[in-house]
């Protein structure tokens, strides 16, 4: 059964978060012209076998980007969204009309993995700093489709169902704004890494 994060654990991870959240909102803010920000109101471990129900429900649909990670440990990563979520945020960061259309127009594709790509490079760069160690992205990978589908065991490249994922709640809205836009960004790190991450939470404590 997989473990729940302490609250020193939390708040650790929290504050890496927050400083990854910070470095991705200025990238965003720079390539929309727009000041983007973001929040991080929360951190949980969850099984994989879980994470449907953390974005909504089995049958939601969503749109993911996969990315693996490389370095000095492995896993991966995956930003996830509500797909109406996901074409809100298309048309805040493309200055334009929400799309009607369930699927994802090839802008929108790309302005999707382009966000992923921003949040979990510095997300990773947070981590990376943390932990002193050399983690990177792979190429993001677009998928759609319901959450039971795009978010099993076998998409996301891990093997146990109770593998533990660290789920990052992440809001993103435009300075001034009250419209937030909602995403989870989700960290499968390999066996290894996990006492690797909770060790350095030790000593840093």
């Amino acid at each position: 059964m997989t473990r729940s994060l302490s609250p020193l654990e939390s708040d650790a991870l929290r504050e890496v978060a927050n400083i990854g959240a910070g470095h991705a909102a200025t990238a965003l803010s720079q390539m929309t012209g727009g000041r983007i920000m973001i929040s991080v109101p929360e951190v949980i471990l969850v099984p994989l076998d879980q994470l449907p129900s953390v974005v909504g429900s089995r049958e939601s649909p969503v749109a993911v980007v996969l990315m693996r990670v490389m370095g000095d440990f492995t896993g991966t990563t995956v930003v996830a969204w509500h797909q109406p979520a996901a074409h809100a945020l298309c048309g805040l960061l493309l200055h334009r009309p929400m799309a009607k259309s369930p699927g994802f127009e090839p802008m929108e594709q790309s302005t999707l993995k382009e966000t992923a790509n921003i949040l979990c490079s510095a997300y990773l760069s947070a981590l990376s700093d943390f932990l002193g160690m050399m983690l990177l992205p792979s190429v993001p990978e677009l998928l759609t489709g319901s959450a039971a589908d795009v978010l099993s065991p076998p998409t996301l490249r891990s093997g146990s169902p109770q593998n533990p994922v660290f789920c990052v709640e992440t809001a993103f809205w435009v300075e001034g704004s009250d419209q937030t836009y909602s995403a989870e960004f989700l960290l499968l790190p390999d066996p290894a890494a996990l006492d690797v991450i909770f060790d350095a939470i030790r000593i840093a404590s």
